[in-house]
């Protein structure tokens, strides 16, 4: 009998928890995983003329969007918007902790460490400190996944995103779609990378990769395989 794994996706805004990993979210719903989704921080302050009620809007499309891809939960965190530099390293760990205790999950999934989006790249640096392998319910796999808008804007260089591991998603894209498109005012017209046709051109491209229809791409970053 195959156990169902508890998954959790780490993210800084609402949108980036479907952007690079929905598609894969969606298979280990339809294999009987428990996903939830952490989003870390507001989302939409960063913007001229935004307010608290732009906040709670992109949370209830959060929520939507949850509720098409098969979310067992998603929890709602209030770092400042693009600006999780501005408090200690320490503090987003500690959040990260919580939900770690909360979740045990055997999977991580969080976003590139270089992504040209600093609340991006501090939110995997809390990942890894809140899942340094100090217990029995250390995360046996961490993952990261490529965020459109984000990853493919930063430098082209050897800190690109390189991945090594890809997902099928040849059966799930769809359902990818329909969930991406609750975020009303996050989408944009293409060729913006962050619309949905840009999403298929990319889960098309990393297929093409692996031979296959559809793909998502992922760097696994730290892996304990029992091999007996």
């Amino acid at each position: 009998m195959i156990m169902s794994k508890h998954i959790l996706v780490v993210a800084a805004h609402p949108d980036d928890e479907l952007l690079g990993i929905g598609g894969t979210v969606r298979v280990h719903v339809d294999n009987g995983d428990s996903v939830f989704a952490l989003i870390l921080g507001q989302g939409a302050l960063a913007r001229d003329n935004t307010g608290n009620e732009e906040v709670l809007k992109l949370q209830n499309a959060a929520r939507a969007a949850a509720a098409v891809i098969g979310l067992r939960d998603i929890f709602f965190e209030v770092l400042p918007d693009n600006a999780f530099d501005t408090i200690p390293l320490l503090s987003i760990v500690k959040v990260v902790e919580t939900y770690l205790a909360k979740i045990k999950p055997e999977i991580i999934y969080t976003h590139h460490e270089y992504d040209l989006n600093v609340d991006h790249r501090l939110a995997f640096q809390a990942v890894m400190t809140a899942s340094r392998p100090v217990g029995a319910d250390t995360p046996r796999f961490i993952y990261t996944f490529e965020t459109l808008s984000s990853t493919e804007w930063q430098s082209k260089d050897q800190k690109m995103f390189q991945p090594n591991t890809y997902v099928d998603i040849g059966e799930t894209l769809d359902k990818k779609i329909e969930a991406l498109s609750k975020y009303t005012t996050e989408m944009r017209p293409y060729p913006h990378a962050r619309s949905l046709e840009g999403v298929r051109i990319l889960a098309q491209y990393r297929g093409l990769e692996v031979g296959r229809k559809h793909a998502e791409a992922l760097r696994l970053i730290r892996g304990l395989k029992s091999i007996i």
